[in-house]
């Protein structure tokens, strides 16, 4: 199958991210000081990294890397290419709301650490990594 380096990168990109949240599961903060730290500079607002939140994102995040490894190298069928698709989808969503925040359309503190790692991070990985899923998801 083609584009077998961008599947691997992709499916890369969201296991690592899913072994932070698995990570932050524990209890543990970095790279912040403190839970409320990460919070903010995670989500530009104050919310749980407990368990309960960030257990399901790892599970999604490590699902979507399985099902992007899985349609990259020819195999899952339809269940992989759908769960590539659903991955182009969610990082898209991601990156457009992250064009709101940068723009001042969505609410963000403009002068947060967030507002930069958006700028900076965030918005353009998930707009490329959507870019690579979605041509994954189009190759059958």
């Amino acid at each position: 199958m083609k584009n077998t380096r961008a599947g691997a990168a992709l499916a890369g990109l969201l296991a690592a991210d899913g072994l932070l949240h698995l990570y932050w599961a524990t209890g543990a903060t970095w790279p912040a000081a403190g839970e409320r730290a990460l919070s903010l500079a995670v989500l530009g607002l104050e919310t749980s990294f407990g368990p309960g939140a960030v257990l399901p994102l790892a599970g999604l995040l490590l699902t979507g890397a399985a099902g992007v490894l899985a349609h990259t190298h020819g195999r899952g069928g339809r269940a992989a290419r759908a769960v590539t698709g659903a991955v182009a989808a969610g990082l898209a969503v991601r990156g457009v709301a992250g064009l709101g925040w940068a723009a001042g359309l969505l609410d963000s503190p403009p002068d947060s650490l967030f507002h930069l790692l958006n700028l900076l991070l965030y918005t353009p990985v998930c707009l490329a990594a959507a870019w690579a899923a979605i041509r994954l998801a189009r190759t059958p």
